[in-house]
C-alpha cells in the first residue's frame, strides 16, 4: 500500500482500530497508525496532511 491508497487504508485502519471514532483521532498518530499497517510501503516524508485528510474521510465514510 502507499500513501495514495486511501480507501484501502481507511478499511484496514477501520478493521485494526473498530472502537476508535476516526473524527478524534490526530494526524500524528494517524500517520503512525498508517506507517505501522503491514504491507505499507511508502515513508513519511512523502506524506502531507491532504492524503491525511483523505485517509480520515475515507476511514469516516467507511465506519459510518
Amino acid at each position: 500500500m502507499k500513501w495514495t491508497d486511501s480507501l484501502d487504508i481507511a478499511i484496514e485502519l477501520a478493521d485494526r482500530h473498530p472502537d476508535t471514532d476516526p473524527k478524534t483521532v490526530r494526524f500524528t498518530d494517524l500517520m503512525q497508525w498508517v506507517l505501522a499497517l503491514p504491507g505499507f510501503e511508502e515513508d513519511e516524508h512523502h506524506c502531507g496532511e491532504k492524503i491525511l485528510e483523505a485517509i480520515q474521510l475515507a476511514w469516516i465514510d467507511e465506519v459510518e
